[in-house]
């Protein structure tokens, strides 16, 4: 016992120093930049303001649009009888495998200037600006959207619903006062989660923002371009405002009790209008997701894009002629690195907080949870000031330390919240048998949430290939991970290469969430089998 109980000091010493030396201090160092005068000046420049502005108002306008898709898209897979529901819901998670880039991209390879659609509808390829920024931002959050409102919605009690049709209540009526009311926090948190998104991207706004910048594009340009630090570190600052305001939000906002199980599933009436429409915005919403994918493969494989659209595997080569595959594996290394080791850390931060309790724990998981109100590109700026000159600066290690504290938060979550179902008297009844904790996570806790854990490599894997803005400041040619070549492909115009290049990271995203799928299926079978 008295090993367990070393083993444990050991791992709470361990996530302790984690959280000081990758969160703490270098966000410390960043507000300690803030006393500067030159950072102090930037928040009365015409350019900043004019930024806020613009990045105030795409939030707000495509977290409305986003939310509302994700409402609409979440009933019609849960309220009606239309076929292929399954596939449906997967499609509509695709936009979380590619960066926030690549759709700006793929908006521009279809309605740009020579864009597929302008040129086939005669259209003005007026995609740039405002309302480009908002149909990529709503693209790029709808995901986060629609799983937040939807994982809710697919487990609420028909009950209620069934004593109001024998009252004679209207559906209208039913909708205000039951189903709105269910789905106020989750809810609250798809809005304050999908404006966050949006306010603290630059990959979308870089793509089609044209003369319309927002902070983060101020940012990037500021700080990449002119190396002019102090106009990083205010807007820095001023980023991290609305996900801090968002964080705490939904924490005030949390259910002070368990929700109950569902008593009665739904049993989904007849209704050909209805499904009729459900088809209809299903067909809408796989357009407006598969349309900008499918450009990549289309830009892929052509000669010149618009030019000569004649077929051809050139663009392969001059893909992996510009290192390509070299920032490949920089990315399978850094994603493999971050999942195997945020897998372990997430997972020991949360059985020691929802196994063993007390003071410490609470104070872990607080820390834990506060990193999902750090933007990526306020951490990598802030890693920036705080590890220049250090033996990590530049290396992969650094690489995968910035990475491991952006995506940290929600898979934690995933194992506190897997591990706090399983009967919290275990351990106790294990000591009077003379079983230590250790045996009980080896034999019990881990067999009964291996799905979480392979929920939660699937999470920090597909994030780390998707991700610029955790990596955009410190990546160098040596260790730059594939999804920052898109920006330096487009700035050549090398059009084809960076479709090419998005493809790549969809497809390598999409072979390894089949194998977490196959993963997951061997478990459940194994466990039926353990049952019989």
């Amino acid at each position: 016992m008295g090993g367990g109980k070393a083993r444990l000091t050991v791992t709470r010493i361990v996530l302790a120093l984690f959280f000081l030396f990758a969160a703490i201090l270098p966000l410390l160092g960043l507000f300690a930049n803030l006393a500067n005068p030159g950072a102090q000046a930037v928040f009365g420049t015409e350019q900043f303001i004019t930024a806020c502005i613009n990045s105030v108002a795409v939030a707000l306008t495509s977290t409305v649009i986003a939310v509302g898709l994700a409402i609409a898209m979440a009933w019609v897979l849960c309220r009606t009888n239309i076929r292929g529901k399954a596939a449906i819901g997967v499609l509509m998670t695709l936009p979380m495998l590619i960066p926030s880039l690549a759709h700006g991209m793929g908006l521009v390879f279809l309605f740009g200037s020579n864009g597929i659609i302008t040129n086939l509808f005669f259209l003005d390829g007026s995609i740039y600006g405002f309302w480009g920024i908002v149909m990529g931002s709503v693209l790029y959050s709808f995901p986060s959207a629609f799983l937040i409102v939807y994982d809710v919605l697919k487990y609420e009690d028909a009950l209620p619903y069934e004593a109001a049709d024998i009252l004679g209540i209207p559906k209208t009526h039913q909708f205000l006062s039951i189903t709105l009311p269910y789905l106020r926090k989750p809810l609250i948190s798809a809005v304050f989660a999908t404006f966050t998104l949006v306010v603290t991207d630059y990959g979308v706004p870089l793509m089609v923002g044209g003369k319309c910048t927002t902070l983060p594009v101020l940012m990037y340009q500021e700080v990449i371009g002119l190396m002019n630090f102090d106009t990083g570190v205010a807007i820095g600052f001023v980023l991290l405002i609305p996900a801090v305001v968002a964080f705490l939000v939904d924490m005030l906002n949390a259910d002070k009790g368990k929700l109950s199980f569902v008593s009665r599933g739904f049993a989904i009436a007849k209704n050909r209008v209805r499904d009729a429409l459900g088809y209809l915005m299903s067909l809408g919403m796989s357009l407006f997701i598969l349309l900008p994918l499918c450009s990549f493969a289309i830009v892929s494989f052509v000669t010149k894009y618009p030019i000569d659209l004649s077929f051809t595997f050139a663009n392969v080569g001059r893909s992996f002629n510009m290192n390509a595959g070299d920032y490949w594996v920089n990315s399978l290394l850094i994603a493999l690195a971050v999942s195997v080791i945020g897998t372990l850390l997430a997972y020991f931060a949360g059985y020691i907080t929802a196994r063993i309790k007390g003071r410490s724990a609470k104070i872990l998981h607080l820390v834990a949870i506060t990193t999902l109100a750090i933007p990526g590109i306020v951490l990598g700026l802030s890693y920036v000031l705080f590890f220049k000159g250090t033996f990590i600066y530049g290396t992969f290690a650094i690489l995968i330390l910035a990475n491991l504290v952006h995506f940290f938060a929600s898979p934690y979550l995933m194992a506190y919240n897997s591990l706090g179902k399983v009967n919290e008297n275990l351990e106790a009844v294990g000591s009077t048998m003379g079983i230590s904790r250790a045996s009980i996570l080896k034999d019990v806790l881990i067999p009964q949430t291996s799905e979480t854990i392979v929920e939660m490599f699937s999470y920090f894997f597909v994030n780390c290939m998707v991700t610029i803005s955790a990596v955009a400041f410190l990546a160098t040619t040596l260790d730059m991970p594939l999804a920052l070549l898109i920006t330096d492909l487009d700035a050549q115009r090398l059009t084809e290469c960076t479709a090419f290049v998005s493809l790549m990271i969809l497809g390598t995203n999409v072979v390894l969430k089949l194998i977490m799928a196959g993963i997951k299926r061997a478990i459940r079978s194994r466990q039926e089998c353990a049952v019989r």
